[in-house]
């Protein structure tokens, strides 16, 4: 069976461009479950790969075998129609929460980095999302055209100018005392587990409309082995920052520090992403919500933000390391089953 190279990196794309939030952007994710943690972070990084690569490649080789339209239908596939239901429910609150850490996010990056309050960031961003909401959504996916790549090219420009300051080798092989250390240890797994769980209500409708199982197979390991590469990147450069873990735009303050003369336009891409992130989150919330009570889609989307607004009030930083790990040990559950899930190869008929 021959491969679709341009599906095979359409898949990637959106893989990339899904998992790639508000928290990987911004850093503060990559500190929170790898960095902290110094070198045993580097290894964790490596572990995770592997998982984005061969588990995210088999969701949706399994979600196009099974013809699934929607990632409830994966579940229930997966964990059978009662607990399929209660973890598409429990997705619905994740959702919300991540949702609300992306406008917590959003408020960070305007008190941290411009110098404004917290608040008009998030309102502005509301502001936003519910004229895009009217508009339409076409649009804004493209933002992700431009966004996506742009993360990924300053990343390594990062890269580059960390491993010419002094002491490279020296922090990036130091290993940091950490009262839950332990922690380090389920990283790799919860990490990859959170990000993989939420990216099916994009993950599985495309390999829905892909159907070749072999160019499915191959965009989920380009686009894995992608994340991969930039966690990579991105871990290197922030074991370079002395106290990394009282900064809530980590990534920014490095911009800043080592090549100012770009940061405005970091700044623009850190927002560009959260921005989508916001957009993509509310849209899966208020489908899930329509499924259940039939009320106008304005009403769904003003009650959704009303709720992450409150929610978002909490500190970016606090808000993000305890929910973003809580919800990365719940999702394990889903790589579990993933994992132990036979996929059966279908030969191609001669």
């Amino acid at each position: 069976m021959k491969t679709n190279w341009g599906g095979a990196f359409q898949i990637a794309a959106v893989y990339v461009g899904t998992v790639v939030g508000a928290g990987f952007a911004t850093g503060r994710e990559i500190v929170e479950f790898f960095s902290r943690f110094g070198f045993i972070g580097f290894i964790s990084i490596l572990m995770s790969g592997y998982i984005f690569i061969f588990l995210g490649s088999k969701a949706m080789r399994i979600s196009a075998q099974i013809q699934a339209t929607s990632y409830q239908e994966l579940n229930e596939y997966l964990f059978g129609k009662f607990f399929g239901r209660m973890i598409n429910l429990l997705m619905l609150l994740m959702l919300l929460g991540v949702c609300a850490v992306m406008l917590a996010g959003a408020g960070a990056v305007f008190e941290e980095q411009i110098g404004l309050s917290k608040e008009f960031g998030i309102f502005l961003t509301i502001g936003l999302s519910i004229i895009v909401m009217i508009v339409g959504i076409k649009g804004l996916f493209a933002v992700n055209l431009f966004v996506v790549p742009m993360m990924i090219i300053f990343s390594f420009l990062l890269l580059i100018l960390s491993m010419k300051l002094p002491h490279f080798m020296d922090q990036l092989l130091f290993i940091p005392y950490a009262e839950d250390g332990w922690k380090a240890v389920v990283a790799p797994f919860s990490y990859a587990a959170l990000n993989l769980t939420l990216a099916q209500a994009v993950l599985v409708p495309v390999a829905a409309e892909i159907k070749d199982d072999q160019t499915i197979k191959m965009g989920g390991m380009l686009g894995g082995l992608a994340l991969t590469i930039i966690l990579i990147s991105s871990h290197m450069t922030l074991v370079m920052l002395p106290n990394l873990e009282s900064y809530e735009i980590p990534m920014g303050v490095i911009m800043r520090t080592i090549a100012s003369s770009f940061f405005w336009i970091y700044v623009f891409i850190i927002y560009g992403e959260i921005f989508t992130s916001v957009i993509g989150n509310v849209f899966g919330v208020e489908r899930q919500v329509r499924k259940y009570i039939s009320i106008p889609t304005i009403v769904t989307v003003s009650v959704i933000f009303v709720i992450c607004y409150l929610i978002s009030l909490i500190n970016y930083g606090t808000l993000l390391s305890y929910l973003y790990p809580t919800f990365g040990y719940i999702s394990i559950i889903f790589i579990v089953l993933l994992w132990m899930k036979p996929f059966e190869e279908r030969k191609d008929p001669k």
